[in-house]
């Protein structure tokens, strides 16, 4: 009998050990297929390549290696939208269009310019989003070699699989989004779209310039 309980013991622990690890394997399988974390996972895999040529591709380079995944990793019409808020619906389709170019443009100049090198920066990236009522936050740091971590996450909003970027806030708190439309509705009460547009073309334009180059005095 003494034997008997003995193994009952030692085979129930076995099991309880063999379902703690089935279990433990399988939230590692759910971490690590989060569906909104997997487009940031790549967008960072391709920003580091980028940064660890940046200095031999220049900013145009870098520009050009980076605008494809950025306009798949973040929802750029609803970005502008976002920024551009409620007006938004009054400004006639053509220049809707000028807007969303002119964001997108300055959005990838904005990665090109500031991403200009590599020191051993490594990004982290948490592997479950948070759950939100406007959509999903994934929270990221970027580790520098020297100085402090700098907190970024990202809203992205989707389904299934496809899920985008729609906001970044920076230092972990601060919405992009929400920076960017105070300074659009100073220029849209301004000067309307038109204006606007110019704005987007000349920030674009600027950022696009090698450091110490001047701007072009024909425009």
């Amino acid at each position: 009998m003494r034997f008997s309980l003995k193994r009952r013991s030692t085979l129930r622990l076995c099991g309880l050990a063999l379902l703690g690890a089935l279990s433990g394997r399988a939230r590692a399988q759910n971490e690590g297929s989060d569906p909104a974390v997997k487009p940031v996972r790549a967008f960072y895999d391709a920003l580091l390549a980028v940064m660890k040529q940046a200095e031999r591709l220049g900013i145009p380079g870098r520009y050009e290696k980076l605008a494809p995944v950025i306009r798949a990793t973040f929802d750029l019409a609803a970005m502008t939208r976002i920024a551009v808020g409620p007006e938004w619906n009054s400004i006639a389709s053509a220049q809707q269009a000028g807007l969303i170019e002119g964001f997108s443009r300055m959005t990838i100049a904005t990665y090109a310019n500031r991403f200009d090198g590599y020191s051993g920066e490594r990004f982290e990236v948490e592997p479950v989003s948070e759950v939100r009522s406007t959509g999903r936050v994934v929270r990221t740091r970027l580790v520098q070699s020297k100085g402090e971590p700098v907190s970024l996450n990202y809203l992205m909003r989707g389904s299934g699989d496809a899920w985008k970027i729609v906001d970044v806030y920076l230092t972990g708190t601060i919405s992009e989004l929400a920076t960017r439309r105070s300074e659009f509705a100073t220029i849209l009460k301004a000067g309307g779209p038109s204006a606007l547009v110019d704005t987007l073309r000349q920030q674009a334009d600027k950022l696009m310039r090698p450091p110490g180059a001047k701007a072009d005095s024909t425009r």
